[in-house]
This record gives C-alpha cells, sequence and structure tokens, in this order.
C-alpha cells in the first residue's frame, strides 16, 4: 500500500515538474480559410445569375458589379467619392474617440463624475442616434457638420460604454497592492488601470468603428453632392442597381479594414495577455 501510494505522489510530482505542453502554432493558411466562405458565395451568386433564376433587376451579377466598378474607376468618381468619405469618418472618429476617453476615464475614475455625468449618457444612448438627424439638420444645416457629428455620436456611446466597464472592472487587489507600493494617483493609472481596461476599450472601438460607417451611410443621404453615398443615392435614381450594390460592398470592405486595423493594434498592445485562441 506505501509503494503504490509513493509510486503516484512520484506520479504526480513529475506531472507537475514537466514542461507544459506548448500552445499549437497557427497555421500559416488560417486567415485563408476565412476567404472560402465569401468565395462560396460569389461564385453562387454568379452562378443563379447566369442561370436566371436571380434577376438582373433585382439584384446584378457579380459580372455586372465589377464592371460597373471598373467604370467607376476608369472616370475617377471611385476615387473622389472615397476621399471624400474617409475624411468624414476619420472627423467623426477622432472626435467621437476624443469625447468618449475624457468621459470614459473621467466616469471610471471618480464616482462623483460618474453620479454626473453617467446618467444623461445612459438616456441619450437610448435614444437611436439616427433618429436625431432631422434635429442635426434643424441645428446645423446640411453642410458637413451634421454628417460628422452624427458619425462621432454614432462612435462615442460603444467605447464610452466599454472604457467605463474595463476601469471599473479593474481587480480591487491590483489596487490595493499598487496603492501598498507608495504608487501615486497618477501612477496608478498609468500602470494599472488603462492597462488593465485596454482589452475592452479595444472591442468598443472595433464596435464604434462598425457602427461609424454605419451612421455615415446615414449621414451622407443629407443633401450630399460628394462621397460614396451621394454615389449610391445618384446611381438609385437612374436604378443602376450594379452600382448601388458595389457601392454597399465598397461600405462593406471599408468597416472590414478598419476592424483589421484595430484587431492588429490588439495583437501589437496585448501580447501580455495569453487568451484561449480556439481549438
Amino acid at each position: 500500500m506505501t509503494a503504490v501510494l509513493t509510486q503516484n505522489v512520484v506520479t504526480v510530482a513529475a506531472a507537475d515538474t514537466a514542461a507544459p505542453t506548448p500552445p499549437r502554432r497557427r497555421r500559416s493558411w488560417t486567415p485563408l480559410l476565412r476567404l472560402i466562405s465569401p468565395l462560396v458565395l460569389l461564385v453562387l451568386w454568379q452562378v443563379l445569375s447566369s442561370a436566371g433564376v436571380v434577376s438582373d433587376k433585382t439584384i446584378a451579377s457579380p459580372a455586372q458589379v465589377i464592371s460597373a466598378a471598373a467604370e467607376l474607376w476608369s472616370d475617377g468618381s471611385l476615387q473622389d467619392a472615397l476621399a471624400v468619405s474617409v475624411q468624414r469618418v476619420l472627423l467623426g472618429v477622432v472626435l467621437g474617440v476624443a469625447l468618449a476617453v475624457v468621459l470614459g476615464v473621467l466616469a471610471g475614475f471618480s464616482r462623483i463624475v460618474e453620479l454626473a455625468i453617467d446618467p444623461p449618457i445612459q438616456m441619450l444612448r437610448t435614444v437611436p442616434f439616427l433618429g436625431l438627424v432631422p434635429l442635426f439638420i434643424i441645428w446645423f444645416g446640411i453642410g458637413e457638420e451634421p454628417k460628422v457629428l452624427l458619425v462621432a455620436l454614432g462612435v462615442m456611446f460603444p467605447l464610452y460604454l466599454n472604457l467605463f466597464a474595463g476601469i471599473r472592472s479593474i481587480d480591487g487587489k491590483l489596487i490595493e497592492a499598487a496603492e501598498t507600493l507608495g504608487l501615486s494617483r497618477f501612477q496608478l493609472a498609468v500602470h494599472v488601470v488603462l492597462p488593465g481596461s485596454l482589452p475592452q476599450a479595444l472591442t468598443g472601438l472595433r464596435l464604434s468603428l462598425g457602427v461609424a460607417w454605419l451612421a455615415l451611410i446615414v449621414a451622407e443621404q443629407i443633401n450630399a453632392d460628394a462621397g460614396l453615398g451621394y454615389l449610391v443615392n445618384n446611381a438609385r435614381i437612374y436604378f443602376r442597381i450594379d452600382i448601388v450594390i458595389f457601392g454597399l460592398l465598397v461600405y462593406a470592405f471599408l468597416g472590414l479594414a478598419t476592424d483589421a486595423i484595430v484587431r492588429a493594434l490588439e495583437g501589437r498592445l496585448l501580447t501580455w495577455r495569453k487568451t484561449y485562441q480556439g481549438a
């Protein structure tokens, strides 16, 4: 009996001291797998269009969409529209992120500030921000201001909520340990709280950028004379379904591109965080 117990103890000890199994390396072809389902849908779309199952009057075929893209590129319409739309989104995102970071940090660090600004923000958040378009037109006219502000408003709420929640989710024991080590309030914020809230803040940024493009689509319907929204709206008037679909695909691509940028930023800034990557 003693010999069996001794053998079990030795086995457990050996298992504890054994080198941990290294995680499986992510295969280089994993990004290619993400393209399979879109390509399958694209081929199916073209096959159904060529077979006449899907009418061209209902939805243009991929070949027609590609032809429309070439047409817009050759006459410079696409480049001009992209430049205007990207500028609007950049201005709106910068303004929205600045507001969200300032308000989120202040509310996250101060209970008094939270009681002062969080209730109004939560009330505004429950109002569909796209429903504010008529008010924005009355207040700011039909120029660039309502378009940029609508994007900024859509960006602000997801980032504010996630940053605030990230700050408040910091383990209290870490705060106590930092205070015991003599860290000042500023050092505590820089070295403990903000790094700890960064994962959730970046998640909020990804959500915000997705909302930014949604807000832009609506904003560019406000008497726009340039931009992707103007391009799509003008195509609708002339029943150019191929251009409408291409414009929507460009919006989708821009959304995916900005999301990929934030994901790459996460990979750079969160190297210290080891998370489950899936089987």
